[in-house]
């Protein structure tokens, strides 16, 4: 799956069964909320351990990062010229790991939020991110507006996503980004569930997390 997000990228989410058309250097992803900058093309991956986002300046470099449910978010900032790649599951959007990327941005590299475009790919949607009250707390705690992140579809169906409580990464991710700072009209949002979309997409949860197999979601800066 191939975005529109800027003249000057390449980005996209890979389907099941397709190959990568190049090298995507990929971190150790542990579910935190560590970013780090990509200086070099030959930087190796054994050096990312722990980490779950990727910013670099570099040109015709590939970045990227897995996924499988967990919500992806790429950027770009056109006028300084630096892509990032964000692996943010529920541990890292609690942990604000695209804001902290974005300040990472800025700070490192002068970017300005209002320049800044984003794609938040495909993932688990909220009709089929099911969880219990622990989670919605612990959103609640971190800031998130549960009023746009959340919704309680009443009692609780065994083997059922229908009922009990349901939380929206994508709209949690969505806020984020705005509120670091992000215009409304630089965000995409794929709105793909990769839980119901399993044909197309892996997920973790439909699956039982049984396997390694994961979407690679890509950005790199092209020159011409």
């Amino acid at each position: 799956m191939k975005y529109r997000l800027h003249p000057d990228v390449e980005a996209f989410s890979t389907e099941i069964g397709e190959e990568l058309p190049y090298a995507v250097l990929q971190p150790h992803q542990t579910h935190t909320a560590n970013v780090r900058i990509v200086a070099t093309p030959d930087t190796p991956r054994e050096s990312l351990q722990g980490v779950d986002a990727l910013i670099t300046p570099l040109a015709d470099f590939a970045i990227g990062v897995r996924t499988a449910d967990c919500v992806p978010v790429l950027l770009y900032d056109p006028v300084q010229k630096i892509i990032a790649a964000i692996h943010a599951g529920w541990r890292g959007t609690v942990q604000h790991i695209s804001r902290h990327t974005l300040t990472l941005m800025h700070d490192s590299f002068s970017c300005q939020p209002a320049d800044i475009h984003a794609v938040i790919g495909p993932s688990i949607g909220p009709d089929n991110f099911q969880v219990g009250t622990e989670l919605v707390e612990a959103f609640a705690q971190a800031g998130f507006p549960l009023d746009l992140i959340h919704t309680d579809r009443g009692p609780r169906q065994e083997g059922s996503m229908a009922g009990g409580h349901h939380l929206d990464l994508w709209a949690a991710n969505h806020w984020l980004l705005c509120q670091s700072g992000l215009l409304l009209q630089n965000i995409q949002v794929a709105g793909i569930c990769t839980y119901a979309h399993h044909d197309r997409f892996y997920s973790a949860r439909h699956d039982g997390n049984l396997h390694e197999r994961r979407i690679i979601n890509s950005i790199k800066r092209i020159t011409n």
